[in-house]
């Protein structure tokens, strides 16, 4: 086992969650072979230790129906309110378990699933991550409108905020 490459993992898993619970809501991209890229949003259950997004869905719906033909996804997230930008690549796969459902369930769910755990459409959509990029200034417009003006006046050089590729 490689602890290092392990402990960094978990790190950069961390961060990430710490990013993606600013926004919340996120895009998530399939492919279709006749339409192209086709994305939608999606409300996050959950960013797990292992480096899999979580997501309820309709087992009947356009995503999953494309996902069995081509499961590589891209998910983004945004808050332009503090400049964090996150884009992760992944490989999505439909997971039917209870326990997990009960896990994650969150009552803001039930107004996309009237019957709640009982629906028997609902199920999980979990995404492998492979890859994220993030871009994160935290200051928010104004903070980054003093960095820009700190450096035409100082001439140093503007730095928005941190910038990282990330392998999961």
């Amino acid at each position: 086992m490689d602890y290092q490459r392990d402990l960094k993992k978990l790190e950069d898993i961390e961060h990430l969650r710490g990013l993606i619970d600013k926004s919340k809501t996120a895009m998530l991209t399939t492919f279709t072979i006749d339409k192209g890229f086709h994305s939608r949003p999606m409300a996050t259950a959950q960013l797990d230790v292992e480096g899999s997004l979580w997501f309820f869905t309709n087992e009947f719906s356009s995503k999953v129906a494309e996902i069995s033909l081509d499961n590589k996804v891209n998910v983004t997230y945004t808050n332009s309110s503090s400049s964090t930008y996150i884009s992760l690549n992944g490989v999505a796969q439909v997971v039917d378990n209870r326990a997990k459902m009960e896990e994650l369930w969150d009552p803001f769910i039930e107004a996309f699933f009237k019957d709640g755990l009982q629906d028997p459409s609902l199920t999980l959509l979990r995404v492998d991550l492979s890859d994220a990029e993030y871009w994160d200034n935290g200051a928010g417009a104004v903070g980054l409108a003093i960095k820009w003006i700190k450096s035409v006046i100082t001439g140093g050089k503007y730095e928005p905020g941190e910038h990282a590729k990330v392998e999961l």
